[in-house]
């Protein structure tokens, strides 16, 4: 075991990696392993089954995968690299499937394999259409990086082949467990051929983590990059807890968002609906803001994380899918808006800064609810806070700890309206029906909906045309109803079925004679 959490003075070439992708490296300014890569590399280059442990921003990628591209290259001579999936590496979400295929393919953009075809690094997620990621496979797939399910389903389709791979990847195995991927991950495992290498890499080590090891491995390593008795989040990461009423919590953020030294910032909530909320009212503050949550399309998550990369935005909304794939170091913030889940979401929440060896600062927020949740995160880590203090927008020790200028208000420049909350706005004044609606409450149906549950009136069998002037139509309750274009039109002969195929929103106003006919006629 060691204590290296930092790039040590070790060259990459030192360690016996090939030039490729040594020079491949030193032009991204890599040229110094981190501890797990330079403990991982001589085991895993020599062909051995490696389980790898290290916190969040360690390195882990380039621990797994640049013996990967090593050994899959090495071994050309004898098995040539036909464009059949040689290396596969599993991840637990897409963000992730994106985030190692971008940093294998810069590490393989210098490595041939047959024909003097370019080492092909292909993903294979769901959120996508299947053709892309079926010709990608079709063309030539070196190493494959994918979630389980597309995995399974193009598999299963004939279009990927396992057969013929020999090395394995299972990249954070813990959030897999989490997230109950362990039965797909089994089923994989079935169709890949034993004689392979085998290597897994996480966070945590879980017991069923453990058992799931023993089972698909021959005699691993385990490899720890910290002492045994270090903590289980960044040196670096300085961390505060504060109690906060839900109502002041967006003013809170948004003054935090002010901090002298603040720079790229990611907040954390446990649910979809509340991360699109707080990511609309921040934009209507002023801020630069995106947002990545399971209710958005995989293009529009992909775009936000770019945004976000790039710099076009600073602060990024997020559930815990996006905890783990973001590999950003120079994330300054982390903010969790609502107490995470337990110790090991908090754990990978605000391994998102202090990545790298740089400093960074991570904001819990608690509710008065979730006292007893936090008491057991902060019990489970060693954290020192067990009663955050009531902390509001205003007070003074919140501005003294993180540094946010006494002028700080909940505006910055000129407030503006959301993008997605206009287009919601104005839909609805069209009468069209919006989007998700974010600050819909759960077990809330659209108007269409509710409308289409109310009861049809019928007499001896016959649907009722009308009712007597002055009355009221019965509504499914028995309560007499609001007087609507819809119950006041729904006998005069403008519904969709009516003779002549009138338009169902056209509408023409009764006589008082009419009415009244109509009535003695229903009756």
């Amino acid at each position: 075991m060691t204590a290296l959490t930092s790039a040590t003075e070790t060259t990459f070439a030192q360690l016996g990696v090939r030039d490729e992708i040594v020079r491949a490296l030193a032009e991204e300014g890599i040229e110094h392993p981190f501890a797990i890569q330079e403990l991982t590399l001589p085991l895993a280059l020599a062909g051995d089954d490696v389980i790898g442990q290290a916190r969040t921003g360690m390195g882990k990628t380039f621990g797994f995968g640049v013996p990967l591209l090593q050994r899959i290259t090495a071994s050309a001579a004898t098995r040539p690299l036909s464009g059949a999936p040689r290396a596969l590496i599993v991840v637990p979400t897409r963000e992730l499937c994106i985030q190692v295929t971008e940093d294998l393919a810069t590490a393989a953009k210098y490595l041939i394999a047959d024909e003097g075809r370019r080492l092909a690094v292909v993903s294979i997620y769901g959120g996508r259409p299947y053709e892309p990621q079926i010709e990608a496979l079709r063309a030539g797939a070196d190493v494959v990086v994918g979630t389980p399910g597309r995995l399974l389903d193009l598999s299963q389709q004939g279009h990927l082949q396992l057969g013929g791979l020999s090395v394995l990847v299972l990249d954070e195995a813990d959030e897999m467990l989490d997230l109950g991927f362990l039965p797909d991950i089994e089923r994989i495992l079935r169709q890949i051929p034993a004689g392979r290498q085998s290597m897994l890499f996480s966070a945590t080590m879980p017991d069923p983590i453990i058992t799931l090891a023993r089972t698909f491995m021959v005699q691993p390593t385990h490899i720890r990059a910290e002492a045994p008795h270090s903590a289980a989040t960044h040196d670096t990461t300085e961390q505060f807890a504060y109690r906060a009423h839900a109502l002041d919590k967006v003013e809170l953020v948004s003054r935090v968002l002010q901090a002298e030294g603040r720079g790229a910032t990611m907040i954390f909530t446990r649910t979809k609906r509340t991360a699109q909320k707080v990511a609309d009212e921040l934009a209507e503050r002023g801020f630069k803001v995106g947002a990545v949550h399971g209710d958005l399309g995989q293009i529009a998550r992909e775009k936000a994380l770019k945004a976000f990369r790039n710099g076009e935005v600073d602060v990024l909304v997020a559930t815990d899918v996006a905890a783990r794939g973001i590999d950003i170091d120079d994330i300054t913030h982390v903010i969790n808006y609502q107490t995470p889940e337990d110790e090991q979401a908090y754990v990978h929440r605000i391994g998102r800064t202090g990545r790298a060896g740089k400093t960074g600062i991570a904001v819990t927020l608690v509710d008065w609810d979730d006292m007893p949740r936090w008491a057991m995160i902060d019990k489970a880590l060693g954290l020192g806070i067990p009663d955050p203090a009531e902390t509001y927008s205003n007070s003074a020790h919140l501005k003294a700890e993180l540094g946010i200028p006494s002028e700080a208000k909940g505006t910055v420049g000129t407030a503006r309206k959301s993008p997605v909350k206009r287009r919601v706005t104005e839909s609805a004044g069209r009468g069209e029906g919006s989007h998700r609606n974010s600050d819909r409450k759960e077990g809330d149906k659209p108007a269409r909906a509710r409308s289409g549950n109310r009861r049809r009136r019928t007499r001896a069998g016959e649907p009722v045309t009308g009712h007597p002037a002055g009355g009221a139509p019965a509504s499914s309750n028995g309560d007499a109803a609001a007087d609507t274009p819809q119950a006041a039109g729904s006998g005069d002969g403008a519904g969709p079925n009516a003779a002549g195929g009138a338009n169902p929103r056209r509408r023409r106003r009764r006589k008082p004679a009419e009415s009244a006919a109509a009535g003695t006629t229903a009756n």
